[in-house]
């Protein structure tokens, strides 16, 4: 199936039926308390699955996932997927390769999160959004993404991202000019003590 940027893939309390696999382009998957707060909870890219909950037993759609860009996406139910997990090892590899990787990344988001200042939260942010760290070549331009969005992952106000974006730009860090590149120094706020 294919999305458009802005696309609903499905929204919090939908029900949980099925198991997405993205082929291409970005999914932004968040969450809305009951006091109306959103939070951006992950932001997934090619390769990866989403909306596994429901494998587990969550009957309802924890979150919404929305599309960033256009992409193009594989919907598999959930009765489809467990078999393929019992029949397929090769399946049944990718996918808990996949779990553990998203369990990691999730710890990681924890830590950064309790340990680190908001400034080294969005330098980590733009850093795997431009896939430094992980296997295959960055991307050193990253999709188009709102201060909001920036400020909902990171857990701060908009202001200070921009307050941060700007330094990081006139540090050399990031260029941006309606798209954002990062460079690889950004790396220098990550690791700086």
């Amino acid at each position: 199936m294919d999305c458009c940027e802005n696309g609903v893939i499905y929204s919090q309390g939908d029900a949980a039926d099925s198991v997405f696999y993205i082929h291409k382009g970005k999914v932004k998957l968040t969450v809305l308390s009951r006091q109306g707060k959103e939070a951006v909870v992950a932001i997934l890219g090619a390769g990866d699955f989403f909306g596994e909950g429901s494998l587990a037993g969550q009957p309802l759609r924890m979150g919404t996932a929305v599309a960033m860009s256009g992409c193009s996406l594989m919907r598999l139910e959930k009765t489809e997927v467990i078999r393929a997990l019992h029949e397929q090892p090769s399946f049944s590899e990718v996918f808990v390769a996949h779990l553990l990787s998203r369990s990691i990344r999730i710890e990681e988001d924890l830590v950064d999160h309790l340990f680190n200042s908001s400034e080294k939260r969005l330098a980590r942010v733009l850093l795997l959004l431009a896939n430094f760290g992980k296997e295959g070549t960055p991307q050193t331009v990253i999709p188009k993404m709102s201060q909001e969005t920036l400020a909902e992952i990171v857990g701060t106000t908009r202001s200070r991202v921009s307050f941060f974006m700007n330094r990081f730009r006139k540090l050399g860090f990031i260029e941006y000019n309606g798209g954002m590149k990062i460079h690889s120094s950004l790396l220098n706020v990550v690791l700086h003590d």
